[in-house]
């Protein structure tokens, strides 16, 4: 893609309304506008971030053995008045109706919906253990949505739901989701902490936040340093391996300030090891057993051919609010650097040109073309300007490397510069293998 082409509306100045460092640079590098309070139009750059995103958590639902499908934003009131909670849930529901008058909302959450899908068409335990999620727009009427895509009203999320007939077959797929999602962010180049959390109006008696450590959090979070040196690698994608994982991941002390005690913190976790600080909830767990099932007749035939209510628990992934989380959790000195998975492009060029010279221009246009015969993900800036504006506008923008086409390119020798790094004069073919790489 050529800078010239691409619709990414950049702003000099710091947007009065933004108060932490992912809404100001989200709105400064166009990757979002603001519709309405709390609801954003995606541009192109903010869109491709949340998209590889997007996918990521989509491979590591699949490597679990859950299966994606699509569920509407629309749903009827019918089936929250069985489960209960159509009034219990309070005014976060846009609640609406059709032309017929019928009572319809704008699905916050799916546990109903999912719940009446799977009563209509699973009868036996034969067809157990099954999960089954989907990636889509959720919308909460937030009384005061803030800090823009971190706390809005319309929000991208991946949310699954596992169906299981006893208590000990839902924890099995507790723990597998508990693993997908530690795999997940590690594969976003986050260090996620599992914590014990209340589970809300989702409901259970137990549930798990993953919390990343950013000053901006709205999460007060104290944990025992130690639960940094558990080393995912050495679990198992079996049933034994990922108990044992969530053991080990739970007996070390790590909560937010809902389920914080100062006299446990400190008969457990030693005076060096304490962590005080705030994070960033990018993802939360929930077993809730029948909850739902229960009160919405969700039977199935047990091995004796008697009737039982399955038994549930919900994941959800808040990927719009992950491209936020991740700023924050990258941002540095006025620079920010994406991590390599998530990045909009793998590469910028930038050519040092002129109005009577374009020599640099023709030899980045040389470069951009091999990069993409590379199936390499390359932005080339072709505006004219300045050096120095370029690089602060590329600080800001993120894209973890850059090509400099300028005074010290000779030959097919070009001056080659990862973020926060010094820069190497790398032939080309050396800069395509660590690209590669």
């Amino acid at each position: 893609m050529y800078l010239s082409k691409l619709f990414i509306p950049i702003t000099k100045d710091l947007p009065a309304e933004a108060k932490i460092k992912s809404h100001q640079l989200m709105l400064r590098t166009g990757m979002i506008k603001q519709s309405s309070a709390g609801i954003y139009s995606w541009l192109p750059l903010g869109f491709k971030v949340m998209k590889k995103i997007e996918q990521i958590v989509r491979e590591e639902q699949n490597a679990i053995g859950a299966q994606e499908m699509l569920m509407p934003t629309i749903q009827s009131s019918e089936i929250w008045k069985e489960s209960g909670r159509y009034e219990d849930y309070g005014e976060e529901m846009l609640r609406i109706k059709d032309r017929q008058g019928r009572e319809m909302l704008y699905g916050p959450t799916n546990e109903e919906l999912i719940t009446d899908v799977f009563r209509s068409s699973v009868k036996s335990y034969k067809s157990l253990p099954q999960i089954l999620y989907h990636i889509q727009w959720k919308f909460r009427d937030e009384i005061r949505p803030r800090f823009g895509v971190m706390r809005c009203k319309e929000f991208f999320m991946k949310d699954a739901y596992s169906f299981d007939l006893s208590d000990e077959g839902a924890k099995k797929s507790y723990n597998k989701m508990f693993y997908s999602y530690l795999k997940t962010f590690r594969r976003m180049g986050l260090k996620a902490i599992p914590m014990a959390a209340e589970t809300g109006p989702i409901g259970g008696d137990l549930s798990h936040e993953f919390i990343i450590l950013a000053e901006t959090g709205e999460s007060k979070i104290y944990a025992d340093k130690d639960i940094f040196k558990i080393d995912l690698n050495k679990y198992k994608f079996i049933d034994s391996s990922l108990q044992k994982m969530r053991e080990d991941f739970t007996k070390i002390y790590a909560v937010t300030d809902e389920k914080y005690k100062e006299e446990e913190f400190n008969k457990n976790v030693k005076k060096e090891n304490q962590m005080i600080t705030k994070g960033i909830e990018v993802g939360h767990i929930f077993y809730f057993s029948d909850k739902y099932s229960k009160p919405m007749n969700c039977l199935i035939d047990d091995k004796d051919g008697k009737k039982t209510s399955v038994k549930m628990g919900s994941y959800g992934i808040g990927v719009s609010r992950l491209v936020g989380a991740i700023i924050e959790a990258n941002y540095n000195n006025n620079v920010m650097k994406w991590p390599k998975t998530i990045s909009p492009f793998d590469v910028v060029i930038m050519p040092s040109i002129s109005k009577n010279n374009k020599e640099n221009l023709e030899k980045a246009e040389k470069i951009y073309k091999e990069l993409i015969k590379q199936n390499i993900d390359v932005l080339l800036d072709d505006v004219d300007e300045n050096m120095s504006n370029k690089f602060k506008k590329h600080d800001l923008i993120g894209i973890p490397y850059q090509i400099i086409v300028g005074s010290k390119t000779v030959g097919d020798n070009f001056e080659f510069k990862e973020l926060n790094s010094k820069s190497e004069i790398l032939s080309l073919k050396k800069i395509i293998k660590k690209l590669k790489n």
